[in-house]
């Protein structure tokens, strides 16, 4: 049996034990969701709606809230040196579906997950011989402690890049970002330290810096 169901603007057919990407939907994963818009029934008997399949609805689980990947919007004025570049990523639901209703039946009531058993105590001598011997702890980048190697030279005019001003390039000058280069070369986790950090929630990948830091580390090379 199969349905055929409507959200976020657009239509799905979906199966019991089938996942998919649907528009974002409000919730946290394992949470229990209902799409009420069912627009066929298939199966020996197909039922088709007028819009809507009477009584009939899909249950389905939250399995993650996760982003798409992202899609570059540039626009161009000719001859007016007018220049637009921003990167959308959308926002997805992926789910499970778990029963496709029918006669207005509610969904089946979701089992409670069983939490796994914590772990037996160990002896408090053991622990105090791990505290004695355990290394310090690198203090977190929000104290001052830089996350890169700054390279050496003459540091790059990190201002050059958007949305970077004196006080910010102070700041990622201290992380030791102080090249193009360096931000050319960044790689997703690198991303998300310096977004962790400097809680950009987001800003790198939004103002695109890698590919703006490339741009300009070619031209400098160039001159």
């Amino acid at each position: 049996m199969f349905a055929v169901i409507k959200t976020g603007g657009k239509q799905y057919r979906v199966a019991a034990g089938e996942t998919l990407e649907v528009e974002r939907l409000p919730g946290e994963p394992g949470e229990t969701v209902t799409f009420p818009d069912v627009l066929m029934l298939g199966g020996e008997a197909p039922h088709v709606g007028a819009p809507l399949v009477a009584g009939a609805s899909v249950a389905a689980e939250i399995v993650e809230q996760r982003r798409g990947d992202k899609v570059i919007v540039f626009k161009k004025r000719r001859r007016k040196n007018s220049r637009r570049k921003n990167g959308h990523r959308q926002l997805f639901t992926l789910v499970r579906v778990t029963e496709i209703l029918t006669d207005g039946k509610s969904p089946s009531p979701t089992k409670a997950k069983a939490k796994p058993k914590a772990a037996p105590k160990a002896d408090a001598e053991p622990r105090a011989a791990a505290a004695e011997v355990a290394p310090e702890k690198t203090p977190p980048a929000s104290e001052g402690a830089p996350l890169f190697q700054a390279p050496e030279g003459q540091a790059d005019d990190l201002k050059k890049i958007t949305g970077v001003g004196p006080a910010l390039e102070k700041k990622l000058n201290g992380l030791g970002v102080t090249r193009f280069a360096q931000i050319a070369a960044f790689t997703a986790e690198d991303i998300k330290r310096v977004d962790d950090a400097l809680s950009f929630k987001g800003r790198i990948e939004r103002d695109d810096w890698v590919s703006q830091a490339k741009a300009l580390a070619e031209a400098a090379k160039e001159d």
